[in-house]
């Protein structure tokens, strides 16, 4: 579709979405719905959220009720107050869909302390100084191979060939998987993460389940290696090895398998994705990094904020509390939309613009706060600036020919299809 045309269809399809959002009973709003996220018009949702009712109560979903914590220093104080807000699994776990089916096992983010500190530092030390500094060279080789052997002058998705190959190369390193198979870590992750219902990745529920069986059985071999074998560092040595994670039950241990798949997984991909999407949607801000390169450095967490991979993390009342001047009950579901967050412009200046210069780049929800910091967000951003460094070598541009095929998801905020033109 032509530039322009695609983007006047893009705008009425924005206004069309406000007037929806406009148009609803307040109490009617459901940010839950995978299609807003899907069709990328749950923007004017939170936009009236933010502005009517910060802290929102819907009642009829088909995740069932739910607070909407929308704000970015209200989600502060909910993310950092472990002893009201629970994520433990046992009573819902983290993410807006209650824990009703096997295959969301147990996994140390959805544990509260000390189970979960305990677990967490099993892996912590993959990603202390010494060893980021080596996973950048290995970075850095496989960014320039990767890069290097892209088309020219024709349209190809840059999510399967760039975003989905990086990242599962650096998996299957971080787990010391077997390098020709790295692809089956994209399949799991995908299947972990699919929304019920997406039949384009899941058949069914009992299907989902056998392929993370396969999942388990597959690591589980491989854990008995590891365990015979001296530490080494890799993710699932540092798990074989550890008197918190050793004798984990087979739950536990595919919890931690996918919680550390989707980790490293789908927020880089769709970050790195995002990356190239925000620049086309911005032209002067492309301008602005190719001629100062510099600028990698606050354009990496601009990138996280504005795209936000995450959408949200869910937490339960351990107990009655007030938030926001509302009541909300022991055992109700509090969920967080950092995406929302995110776009706050009382902490944020111009939130809805893509900005790589800004001043505090680093202030954003991206990676959440308090106990469950995101373990590997240093990793994520060693992943962009190094492909990023080696994109700004190689490519005066990279065109996004037209608008991305987005997740269906509540939770992933990403893309499966950006397809892309690197003229000669």
């Amino acid at each position: 579709m032509h530039g322009t045309l695609a983007a006047a269809v893009k705008q009425a399809a924005a206004e069309e979405a406000r007037q929806r959002a406009y148009a609803l009973p307040l109490d009617k709003i459901d940010v839950s719905d995978p299609e807003l996220y899907r069709t990328d018009t749950h923007w004017p949702y939170f936009e009236r959220l933010r502005k009517e009712a910060p802290i929102h109560y819907c009642a009829e979903t088909r995740v069932g009720a739910y607070w909407s914590v929308t704000k970015y220093n209200d989600i502060m104080s909910v993310d950092t107050n472990h002893s009201v807000f629970s994520s433990d699994i046992h009573l819902g776990g983290i993410g807006i869909q209650d824990v009703k089916v096997d295959y969301r096992k147990e996994s140390f983010i959805a544990m509260d302390n000390p189970r979960h500190a305990d677990q967490r530092k099993t892996v912590q030390p993959l990603f202390l100084p010494e060893n980021l500094d080596q996973l950048a060279q290995i970075i850095r080789t496989r960014a320039c191979m990767i890069l290097d052997d892209l088309p020219r002058n024709e349209t190809f998705n840059w999510v399967d060939r760039v975003s989905v190959e990086l990242t599962t190369q650096m998996l299957a390193t971080i787990f010391d998987f077997p390098f020709e198979e790295r692809r089956k870590l994209t399949r799991w992750s995908n299947v972990a993460t699919a929304a019920p219902g997406n039949r384009e990745i899941i058949a069914s529920e009992k299907a989902r389940e056998a392929e993370l069986q396969e999942c388990l059985a597959y690591f589980m071999e491989l854990w008995k290696e590891r365990a015979k074998q001296p530490q080494k560092i890799d993710l699932l040595s540092m798990m074989a090895h550890s008197g918190a994670t050793k004798d984990m039950t087979p739950d536990n241990l595919l919890g931690n398998l996918i919680l550390l798949i989707v980790g490293g997984n789908d927020t880089t991909r769709n970050s790195l994705s995002g990356s190239v999407y925000a620049l086309s949607q911005f032209p002067d801000q492309d301008k602005k990094l190719r001629e100062n390169p510099a600028l990698i450095d606050s354009f990496v967490p601009e990138v996280i904020r504005w795209q936000t991979p995450l959408t949200h993390m869910r937490r339960t009342a351990l107990m009655d509390t007030e938030l926001g001047g509302k009541t909300i009950k022991k055992g109700e579901k509090v969920v967080m939309w950092y995406v929302s967050g995110n776009r706050d412009d009382e902490v944020i200046d111009r939130p809805n613009e893509f900005i790589i210069d800004r001043a505090r780049p680093r202030n954003h929800l991206s990676f959440g706060f308090g106990v469950h910091r995101c373990l590997g967000l240093r990793l994520a951003e060693l992943q962009l600036r190094i492909t990023w460094e080696e994109i700004l070598k190689r490519f005066p541009t990279i065109e996004v020919v037209e608008e991305p095929k987005r997740t269906y998801s509540n939770f992933v905020k990403g893309y499966e299809i950006l397809q892309v033109r690197i003229p000669a």
